[in-house]
């Protein structure tokens, strides 16, 4: 079993804790690290199904970063919390010294459910490019129908009924049917910039937007 792992930078370090940090504030309260041939990828789940008759789409986040080890190899789930305390005080540590960075891994969660609907990792075709205004419309929109629906103190499985609800419909401008979660998602994570491209692809039932600064997978 691998108990860690090295990042090429503290630059890359800072990257991995501002993704963690927004993640968080999504309510996941755990992310999947996969390493391998020299990246990292972490996923983190903005919205997924909650039992077999639960007809809400899977939204994941995905960050990649790169590794000083090419033959390690690690899939793990493990807190968020947990580990962006672990990255506190290795941060400390570090102070932006140049280098690799060594970070090890927080005690596995086990198995999640929405970790077991896990995109492809290859054979995605290319649909062209998505405006970015298109999506930070649809999120805003999204955002603000989610706060009229939902008063405070309302229970969790109503919660998720109506983000379910809202975050999975389609976005009309995009001819590839895609989850509004997918909008929301990469506004929240910090993906989106307007002068920035956003690619779209698709690979069986999956959809993905890809930017400079990270991917988001619908299903």
């Amino acid at each position: 079993m691998v108990h860690s792992f090295s990042l090429v930078d503290a630059l890359s370090l800072g990257d991995l804790k501002v993704f963690l940090g927004r993640a968080a504030r999504l309510g996941t309260g755990s992310v999947r690290l996969i390493g391998g041939q020299g990246v990292l990828a972490v996923y983190a789940s903005v919205l997924a199904p909650k039992g077999l008759l639960d007809d809400a789409p899977t939204v994941l986040g995905l960050r990649t970063f790169a590794l000083t080890d090419k033959t390690v190899s690690f899939d793990e789930i493990v807190s968020i919390r947990a580990f962006l305390e672990r990255l506190a005080l290795l941060s400390v540590v570090v102070n932006d010294e140049p280098g690799p960075v060594e970070i090890s891994l927080p005690p596995s969660e086990g198995l999640v459910a929405w970790a077991g609907i896990s995109p492809p990792r290859g054979g995605w075709k290319n649909l062209g490019t998505v405006d970015a205004a298109v999506l930070e419309k649809s999120a805003g929109e999204g955002i603000s129908e989610v706060a009229a629906a939902l008063p405070p103190d309302t229970g969790e499985q109503i919660v998720h009924k109506v983000r379910s609800q809202i975050w999975g419909r389609a976005i009309p401008a995009i001819e590839r049917p895609t989850a509004a979660g997918a909008a929301f998602a990469a506004v929240s994570l910090g993906f989106l910039r307007h002068d920035d491209p956003v690619a779209l692809y698709e690979s069986g039932p999956w959809t993905r937007l890809t930017t400079r600064r990270g991917h988001v997978l619908t299903r």
